[in-house]
């Protein structure tokens, strides 16, 4: 027992001791990327705290004696008109860094702090994303990021001039009546006691409510945009995600309903303790200390009241303080996690320059699971040679598209080794290696940007115009193109432009092709490059993919085998394992599973079934691309 106690109090000091360091972390974080805003904010922490101290301590001391004893009226008019001065200088000075320096500061400190965070998400690997609770420390990371570090700064520096301005107030208090110290007791309490046990109610529902609001945010999202709409409108899809976010929903309600109680009492006695006690405790004090005792005057009472109210705000702040900078050092912990994660493939990750002359990718023995015990890869070998066209067919899930991934190093092999050039991939610089490739993704996304961004995929000038021009004649999309109002220049999705324009799924497929185009890469990837086009569109396409790969290696995912009866080398997968391998006319002649999946897609394409080895194209009328 006195073990497990034990544990439980180490586990406190080192919880302590990390809310600390991401408190200074914070600090030192702001203070690298603005030392204006820090020195700023403790400039007007120090006026404000000296105008209302000297206020509270001096200068209504000052009026009071200075009526009794009847001074001249020139005097005490002195010194109010030097506090009136006092006054507006500090709403001059917080005016001038709220209206001014935070709004200014903040920019500057939101682009530095989130382009650290956008570097890292792009250097994290895909699995990452795709790990619920990674994601969810991910979320919270960038909830308010900026914003919960400046706090942490204003509160850091609140709380030392706090401390220094309550010294001097409960300094004048004690020298009035010393027992009326005893009233701190009960904002204590309530700060230090209550208010922590408050704040870990609300972030344990808060962390429970997360998945779930998650999910709440998801559906709205959807519903608005542009991608979901037609199946939103044409299924019964909409009435799921109804009941999806009502389940998410009242999953929130429910955990708002276990905590509800508990935070209602908890407040409460925060809000008796933290105000009624103190202020109702004072004034009673002072009466019975003025009118039953007469051991002070009523000139007195009216100092003490001013004097416990501005100590018992200032007490409020340090505990208020205390309490957000604990639970925004939560934050904090999630944003430091994240940034600090160790990449197991870090995008700018250094190493050898692989050159631009491929002579062979292989693969030995390499396996892959993206969960522990489940392999979507299993001891795969073989290799690719240069200005060779290489197949990967198979159904839907044999790994295929898994083989395409550990090739780009989005994810690392769970076993064996893949080679370039005789050397394993990961020795070499990571956007070097990525640059020998170019690919067209079966998985695509189209941003809401103009044609020829979409294209190049990078930053463009109107000198790329001519390549962009060519390889849209290539996918067979630029008569398409240039009918529109503007061109290379309109936008594609109505998410920012009302004017934006919708493509079909073949002429996006065909936008995607181009993008591969266009890229100068030794090595050309094509992941089901043509499953949106119509026959004929597919052929022109792969007329065009042969031409461009010449004097590159060319590598084809695809479950339509017209499409690769051409490749130097075919790859027949199932269920992550090569089970056949050779020429399509060796396959066919091997009478196995690809030359009986290739005969029942032939029936499909051809008027009155397969005739031998020939395939091709049947002649769609009145077929369209994507249609």
């Amino acid at each position: 027992m006195q073990g497990k106690d034990k544990r439980k109090e180490n586990k406190g000091k080192k919880k302590k001791g990390r809310s600390f360091q991401n408190n200074m972390y914070a600090l030192k974080t702001v203070w690298s990327i603005s030392h204006s805003r820090v020195i700023q904010n403790i400039f007007d922490n120090a006026f404000g705290y000296a105008t209302w101290v000297f206020t509270s301590a001096f200068f209504l001391k000052y009026i009071i004696a200075a009526l009794e004893e009847k001074k001249d009226f020139g005097s005490i008019m002195q010194i109010i008109l030097f506090m009136a001065l006092l006054c507006l200088a500090a709403d001059l000075q917080a005016s001038y860094y709220r209206g001014k320096v935070v709004p200014l500061t903040n920019v500057k400190i939101y682009k530095a702090l989130y382009a650290r965070i956008y570097k890292k998400a792009r250097n994290i690997e895909l699995a990452c994303f795709e790990n619920n609770e990674f994601y969810d420390k991910y979320r919270m990371a960038i909830d308010q990021a900026a914003d919960k570090m400046c706090e942490i700064v204003n509160h850091l520096i609140q709380i030392v001039f706090a401390v220094i301005g309550g010294v001097i107030v409960y300094g004048s208090m004690f020298s009035i009546d010393p027992y009326m110290v005893l009233f701190v007791a009960a904002p204590v309490i309530g700060n230090c006691v209550l208010s922590p046990i408050l704040n870990r109610i609300v972030m344990k529902r808060y962390k429970r409510t997360t998945p779930y609001t998650r999910k709440m945010e998801y559906v709205n999202r959807v519903l608005h945009l542009a991608d979901f709409s037609k199946e939103i409108r044409l299924t019964g899809i909409f009435g799921l995600m109804k009941k999806k976010y009502a389940e998410a929903e009242k999953m929130v309600e429910k955990e708002a309903e276990r905590t509800v109680q508990k935070i209602s009492i908890v407040t409460w006695l925060c809000n008796m303790t933290t105000y009624t006690i103190i202020f109702e405790g004072v004034i009673l004090y002072g009466g019975y200390l003025a009118l039953v005792r007469k051991t002070i005057g009523l000139a007195e009472v009216a100092i003490l009241t001013t004097l416990m109210t501005t100590a018992s705000f200032m007490l409020m702040d340090i505990m208020e303080s205390v309490i957000n900078l604990v639970n925004n050092s939560i934050f904090i912990e999630n944003l430091r996690s994240f940034l600090e994660h160790k990449e197991v493939i870090p995008d700018d990750g250094d190493g050898l320059d692989p050159g631009t002359e491929i002579e062979s990718i292989e693969f030995r023995n390499v396996s892959f699971a993206y969960e522990e015990g489940k392999m979507a890869l299993k001891h795969l070998n073989f290799r690719f040679d240069k200005n060779t066209e290489i197949a990967l067919v198979g159904h839907n899930g044999a790994g295929k598209s898994t083989i395409v991934k550990l090739l780009f190093r989005l994810y690392d092999p769970t076993e064996g080794e893949i080679l370039l050039n005789g050397r394993n991939i990961k020795e070499y610089n990571v956007r070097k290696y990525r640059e020998l490739f170019a690919a067209a993704f079966q998985d695509y996304k189209i941003f809401a940007f103009s044609v020829r961004d979409n294209v190049m995929m990078r930053r463009s000038g109107t000198e790329v115009d001519e390549a962009v021009q060519e390889a849209l004649e290539k996918a067979g999309l630029w008569e398409k193109v240039r009918s529109l109002p503007k061109g290379l220049d309109q936008n594609l999705t109505r998410e920012f432009d009302e004017e934006g324009v919708w493509f079909s799924g073949g002429e996006f497929q065909k936008l995607v092709a181009a993008r591969a185009f266009i890229k100068s890469a030794p090595i050309k990837v094509f992941d089901e490059p043509s499953s949106a086009l119509d026959p004929i569109a597919e052929y022109e396409l792969f007329e065009s993919i042969r031409k461009e790969g010449e004097g590159k290696m060319m590598i084809f995912i695809s479950h339509r085998l017209s499409s690769v009866k051409n490749a130097d080398m075919v790859y027949m997968l199932e269920q992550g394992e090569v089970i056949e391998s050779g020429t399509h006319l060796e396959l066919m002649k091997q009478n196995g599973v690809y030359a009986d999946m290739y005969r029942k897609q032939a029936e499909n394409y051809l008027p009155g079934g397969y005739h031998g080895d020939l395939l091709i194209p049947a002649m769609v009328e009145g077929g369209s691309d994507g249609e």
